[in-house]
C-alpha cells in the first residue's frame, strides 16, 4: 500500500469548478500511476475554506468511485496560504516503491511542492 498525494487550485468557487479540479486532480494522479479505482483502497480530499460550493467526494464519485470510501475537511486556514486549493491523498494498493510514486501538484498548487510539481 502507498499513499499518494496531490493539490490543484481550482478558479472560483462553484461547483463546476471544484468539480473540473477534482476530475483533473485525480485523473493526472490514475494515469500518472497507472492505476484504476480498483485500486484506491481510499481518499482522503481536503480544500481550503473558501471554497464551500460543492463536496469534492460527490466530484470523485462521479468519476468510477462509487465503492471507495472518500471524505472531506476543511484545510488548516494559515494566513497567507494559497486560496481555493483541493488537495488529495489517495491511499492505493500498488507494488511501485515510494521513488516510483507520481504526487501531482497542479495549476497554482504547483507553488506547495515545487520539487515535484508538474
Amino acid at each position: 500500500m502507498r499513499g499518494i498525494r496531490g493539490a490543484i487550485q481550482v478558479e472560483a468557487n462553484s461547483a463546476a469548478a471544484i468539480a473540473s479540479g477534482v476530475e483533473e486532480l485525480i485523473g493526472s494522479i490514475l494515469k500518472s500511476n497507472e492505476i484504476t479505482p480498483s485500486d484506491v483502497i481510499s481518499v482522503f480530499f481536503t480544500s481550503t475554506a473558501d471554497l464551500t460550493a460543492a463536496f469534492p467526494a460527490a466530484a470523485c464519485r462521479e468519476m468510477g468511485f462509487a465503492n471507495v470510501p472518500l471524505i472531506g475537511s476543511v484545510e488548516v486556514s494559515v494566513p497567507g496560504a494559497l486560496d481555493r486549493t483541493l488537495r488529495a491523498l489517495l491511499l492505493v494498493e500498488t507494488d511501485r516503491k515510494p521513488e516510483q510514486i507520481s504526487h501531482m501538484y497542479l495549476r497554482g498548487a504547483a507553488a506547495l511542492r515545487r520539487d515535484i510539481a508538474q
